[in-house]
């Protein structure tokens, strides 16, 4: 029996970020997906238009409502991290629930800032965050903990299907339990919003959202958008219809992926564990 391949990795070449922190840079790294802002080679702050910001996360998880986070927006003039600092001076959020949702929004930003599919890669030196968030982690950090996560998409469903563009609920929906935290995911999908708007609807990191997105998808209860319609062309007088389908391409560059046929390979790679 052949051995599985391993996942890709991030097309960011890592050399270029780890030679940036070796030199102590300070700058902005950027692609299509998110950046990333170093100060003496360490991240201080990531951002990605994918990924909830830091008041997303806090009301998200119900430690501070809503109200009270635009009434800190406006006192902190828009910065994210000085409206979480005066919430922390006036004792209406603790300083560990802070240091933990901002570590989740630079791990989170981070991932999609390297993902596959986010352009090259350039750096602009003494570019500084307008929202930073008072954090310094090493750059090799940041980029194993990008690599993990991509591994665990991989291993769920090996490939960007269901990641970009609205998901559907499926008709026949399997009749199986889920989870609270997927089953709130679920009752949102609704074939118009993409799993990073799901993501900032429950303020919850959009890793974490396109994890279960494809867990679900894989469970065979949500599925990709179905194809877009094609205006009718004249039959070929060459071969068959049956021939002609096989060498349509897929309208969104990908074949539809047989959900009974990754339960089936999900399972015996849970049972050889």
């Amino acid at each position: 029996m052949s051995r599985v391949a391993p996942p890709p990795a991030l097309p960011l070449r890592s050399s270029m970020l780890l030679r940036l922190a070796e030199e102590r840079a300070g700058g902005v790294l950027q692609r299509e997906t998110g950046a990333l802002y170093l100060i003496d080679g360490q991240v201080v702050h990531a951002h990605s238009d994918t990924a909830p910001g830091l008041g997303d996360l806090l009301v998200g998880c119900g430690k501070v409502p809503s109200a009270l986070w635009a009434d800190a927006l406006d006192r902190g003039n828009r910065d994210s991290g000085r409206a979480a600092e005066h919430l922390v001076k006036d004792g209406q959020l603790s300083e560990g629930t802070l240091e933990l949702c901002r570590r989740t929004a630079l791990f989170d930003a981070a991932y999609f800032a390297l993902a596959p599919g986010g352009g090259p890669a350039r750096f602009r030196h003494g570019v500084v965050a307008d929202d930073g968030l008072a954090l310094s982690v090493p750059a090799g950090r940041v980029l194993r903990e990008a690599m993990r996560r991509q591994g665990l998409l991989d291993a769920v469903w090996p490939g960007p299907v269901v990641d970009e563009q609205p998901v559907n609920r499926r008709t026949a929906c399997p009749d199986r339990r889920v989870p609270a935290r997927q089953r709130a995911l679920l009752d949102l999908v609704d074939g118009a919003r993409t799993p990073a708007q799901l993501a900032r609807e429950l303020g919850r990191p959009a890793f974490h959202v396109l994890l279960d997105i494809r867990r679900l998808a894989v469970a065979g209860m949500v599925e990709p958008p179905g194809p877009r319609a094609r205006q009718p062309t004249a039959p070929s007088t060459e071969g068959s219809a049956s021939d002609a389908r096989a060498r349509a391409p897929d309208v969104y560059g990908f074949t539809t992926p047989d959900i009974a046929l990754l339960q089936r390979v999900r399972d015996a790679l849970e049972a050889r564990l």
